[in-house]
């Protein structure tokens, strides 16, 4: 999907809701673009979780970022993301509005996965780690997608915009600049990637729903994964 055809959604607001044929259109179109990327690459073996407790274990660590949790919830809804991902910033509506819908009932978890191929990436993932850091993991997560295509595709250092962006949510910058820096952080990020190369996650979006990764075809496809989810709990 092209950046001059996703519609822009200013930082101060809760992205609009999209009807359901939109977002199933939305959806097909990711999982087109998904699967053309991933075909060719080679599926991981024996290092691959092979029962679905294990591969929940990995999907949902102690110390993975929730934007969302449900009291008492069983379910988590867990998504292996790239700030810089076309496809991510697409789907962000749809992640959304499913939030808005099950957000009493599922833990919604985020994991970085910057992808090789994208240069401000890994800057961004530690970016949002260095505000979580500060309990602001949602204003920047949103101000990344709702400001992707100011930023995206660039070949230069991102570095000085994301700073801007600690300094918009109010961040103690010294606090900030040292987070960013910190190899830790960038371990702490490519850590996440590893568990996801771990559960078999060749691109991005990647979604699971307690350790069992999806393929969705429409928004109806991951709804009814999480109604089955819920009814099994």
């Amino acid at each position: 999907m092209s950046r001059a055809t996703r519609n822009r959604t200013s930082s101060s607001h809760t992205p609009r809701r999209l009807s359901n044929t939109t977002l199933s259109l939305l959806i097909a179109g990711l999982f087109v673009l998904v699967v053309a990327a991933l075909l060719g690459l080679t599926r991981l073996g024996s290092d691959t979780p092979d029962n679905s407790s294990e591969a929940a274990a990995v999907a949902v660590r102690d110390n993975s970022h929730r934007l969302s949790t449900a009291p008492g919830a069983t379910v988590n809804f867990v998504e292996f993301l790239d700030f810089e991902c076309e496809a991510c910033g697409a789907v962000y509506p749809a992640i959304e509005q499913l939030r808005q819908q099950y957000g009493d009932r599922v833990n919604f978890v985020i994991r970085y996965f910057p992808g090789t191929g994208h240069f401000n990436a890994e800057r961004a993932a530690r970016a949002v780690e260095a505000a979580a850091q500060q309990g602001r993991l949602e204003g920047m997560y949103r101000l990344m997608f709702e400001t992707q295509e100011e930023w995206g595709e660039q070949q230069v250092p991102m570095d000085d915009r994301f700073r801007g962006y600690a300094e918009q949510l109010g961040l103690d910058l010294a606090r900030y600049d040292a987070t960013y820096n910190d190899p830790a952080t960038r371990e702490r990020v490519l850590a996440d990637r590893e568990d996801g190369l771990a559960l078999g996650v060749r691109g991005t979006p990647t979604f699971l729903v307690n350790g069992e990764q999806l393929n969705p075809k429409s928004y109806d496809d991951l709804t009814r994964a999480l109604d089955d989810a819920l009814a099994k709990s």
